[in-house]
This record gives C-alpha cells, sequence and structure tokens, in this order.
C-alpha cells in the first residue's frame, strides 16, 4: 500500500469547561503482545493533572483490563471458550490497569466498575451518581471501566466508547473527551484513502456522519469509529460536547493543554442543563407525587433550589427512588402540580421524613440518600 502524509486538522478552541470525562482506548495503552505500557498514559496523565490542578474535575473511562491481564498470563485464552478466557483476563487485569494509572498521580485514584444494567436500572444510576459525585468531591480521580468479569452482553461489545457517553450523562459532565489512535474524524478510512479528509467539526451526527466511519477501527481496540459516533450522538442528545483527539499525539496534548483542539469537535443540540431539563419534563412520571407548602413551592418556581424535606407536606402514591414524580403545591383550592423531578427517597420515606430537617433523616431512616428530596439538578419546573 502506498504511504502518504495524512491531511491535518484544523486548530480551534476548545469550549470552556468545568467537569468532563476522558475516555482512554485499549490502543493507547496495550503494548505489543499483552500488558500494558505507559507510552502514551503518562502524557494522557498529565493533561488530567493540569486540568485538575486548574480546578476542573475529570473522571477517566479506561480500557485496557483485557490486555492488561493477557500480559500476566499470555496463554489464559483457551480456544472454544473465548468469552470466559476473556473475562477471567479482565479480573487479573483490572489491578494492573489501576495500579498503571495510580503511578502517575499524587492524588488517589478509585476504581469504579460498572455495567449498562447499573446505568439503565433508575436506582442503580443514581446510587452510582452519587459514588461518583462523591469521588469527585473528596478530591480523588475516578477510573471507570465495564464491569467485564460479569457483564457477558456488554462484553461481546465491548464498548467503552457507548459507556463513556453514560458517564458523561450521569456526573453532568461538561464535555467528553475521547482519546483515540487516529487524530479524528476523516470523510473515509485515511489509512487506504488518500483523498480522505479531515471533519474539524460536526453539527449533527446523521447517516452521512456515520458512513464515514465504515471499516475505521484499531488494531487494539475493540471499538471503532463507528461506537464513537455513537457515543458521541449519546452525549450530544444530553447536551455534552463531544472532541476526538489523537491520544498518541503529544502536541495534540500539549496544544489541548492551552485550549486548543486539533482533532473533530462534535456539537451537541443544547446546553446539557436544558437538555435535561427537557427530559424530565416530557419524561413518564410514575403514579403519585409529593406535596409541598407555600414555601417550598416559590423557593423551587423562583429560586431554582433543590425540595428538602422541611417543605414536604405529605407523599401521594407508591413510587421507588429514583422515579420521576410529579411534585404538587397543596394549599386551600387544592392541588396543582408545579415540577417534575427525579426522587431521591421512596413515597414511604418520605412520608416519615416530611416537615422534619435534613439533619433529621439518618435518625428517623436509619440511612440516608443525601439532604434533598429532589436535587435541582434533578428538578424542572412546569
Amino acid at each position: 500500500m502506498t504511504t502518504y502524509s495524512l491531511p491535518s486538522f484544523t486548530e480551534q478552541p476548545l469550549p470552556p469547561w468545568k467537569r468532563a470525562v476522558l475516555k482512554v482506548g485499549s490502543s493507547l495503552l496495550a503494548a505489543p503482545g499483552g500488558g500494558l505500557t505507559p507510552r502514551h498514559a503518562l502524557a494522557l496523565a498529565q493533561w488530567v493533572s493540569g486540568n485538575v490542578q486548574a480546578g476542573r474535575e475529570v473522571v477517566i473511562v479506561s480500557s485496557g483490563a483485557v490486555a492488561a491481564g493477557r500480559g500476566i498470563l499470555p496463554k489464559a485464552a483457551v480456544a472454544g471458550a473465548a468469552l470466559a478466557a476473556r473475562q477471567a483476563l479482565a479480573a487479573l487485569g483490572q489491578a494492573q490497569l489501576i495500579g498503571l494509572w495510580q503511578r502517575f498521580f499524587e492524588r488517589p485514584v478509585a476504581q469504579v466498575l460498572l455495567t449498562h444494567d447499573d446505568l439503565r436500572n433508575r436506582r442503580r444510576y443514581l446510587n452510582a451518581r452519587a459514588t461518583l459525585l462523591e469521588l469527585l468531591a473528596l478530591q480523588t480521580l475516578p477510573i471507570v471501566n465495564e464491569n467485564d468479569t460479569v457483564s457477558v452482553d456488554e462484553l461481546k461489545l465491548g464498548d467503552n466508547d457507548n459507556l463513556a457517553a453514560f458517564v458523561a450523562t450521569l456526573v453532568d459532565a461538561d464535555m467528553l473527551f475521547i482519546a483515540s489512535d487516529v487524530a479524528g474524524l476523516y470523510s473515509a478510512n485515511p489509512r487506504t484513502d488518500p483523498a480522505a479528509r479531515p471533519i474539524d467539526e460536526v453539527v449533527r451526527i446523521d447517516d452521512g456522519v456515520f458512513a464515514m466511519a465504515d471499516g475505521i477501527g484499531s488494531a487494539l481496540g475493540t471499538g471503532g469509529m463507528a461506537t464513537k459516533l455513537q457515543a458521541a450522538s449519546k452525549a450530544a442528545s444530553a447536551g455534552i460536547e463531544t472532541v476526538l483527539f489523537d491520544g498518541t499525539s503529544a502536541d495534540a496534548l500539549r496544544l489541548m493543554g492551552q485550549g486548543v483542539l486539533r482533532g473533530t469537535r462534535f456539537r451537541a443540540g443544547s446546553t446539557r442543563l436544558a437538555a435535561r431539563k427537557h427530559w424530565l419534563r416530557h419524561a413518564p412520571v410514575a403514579p403519585g407525587a409529593v406535596l409541598v407548602d407555600e414555601g417550598a413551592s416559590r423557593a423551587l418556581r423562583e429560586k431554582g433550589a433543590s425540595l428538602l424535606p422541611g417543605g414536604v407536606l405529605d407523599a401521594r402514591g407508591d413510587f421507588a427512588r429514583g422515579d420521576i414524580i410529579e411534585i404538587r403545591h397543596a394549599n386551600d383550592d387544592g392541588e396543582a402540580a408545579i415540577a417534575r423531578g427525579i426522587v431521591q427517597y421512596s413515597a414511604r420515606d418520605i412520608r416519615r421524613i416530611a416537615r422534619r430537617h435534613s439533619r433529621d433523616i439518618d435518625t428517623i431512616l436509619g440511612y440516608n440518600y443525601g439532604e434533598t428530596v429532589v436535587h435541582r439538578d434533578d428538578l424542572a419546573t412546569l
């Protein structure tokens, strides 16, 4: 095959952000023949550290556990038992993967293993969200990976790109950074088509954009350009912008440290907050509602406050923690729906803590999921 130099991407300013998810693929971490190499991970870690020192928050979604396990037991993959072998290799490699990242950071790193079931089930979703946000509040660095040892269907997909998009939504990230071994999205496969041109910006991901990704993948990673576009599309629907860049390029990382992107920027259709509020306003609600007094109603509608138990009068119905419910203002004229939100406590628990102070929740229930009944980020007024 004739070799030729790839056309360069145009340098463009990165949008401002405070919290981001960085997805790092196996192709950037796997050593030839198995195991992990710090060759590209060090520069990525330095970029993360620079942003953390600037007051930003970063969650890393990292592949590489299977490659790490293969370095420990290179003959473990048995013919006819590929899935079980990969699950075993992932279990062996998780500690190695976390150890690789920890060596680059002075702050502690925290391993978080998720499956797509954790993100589909509302209660498990909220638990995962609370854990990740608390880890960020504690100034640790969460390292998220798919729980490959138990998630059979997801392991078959091998898709941490889409997992990264889910995590970005989970933690209300402003940006999703996808570090790959290609410089960005091209109009065709740049390894085989000399006419391929770089795509600096994508406003909307449609069938034509997906057609550009056909056949573009990595020899080491299990995903490809198509899964990166799927991830960017999911993030865009949540109001989160995505950038795809060359994680093997020290120059690209240096520029990003200066707020400049050399890669592809995928625009979001709306702001993150607007997308979330729209979803909350239109998503199906669980049967029942939370009734609030005049003071709470005013605080929600006029101040954008969270709903605290002290302003709750009662709960209607039998909903569960994590459900989307209506919030109604009760007065002499009856009840009027004023908001919708994701409730942190079940109807039964809310009846017990209604009109009480947040500090009393643990004493009354014997546990607590935080001081709010509905957090303001999970609430949309009507």
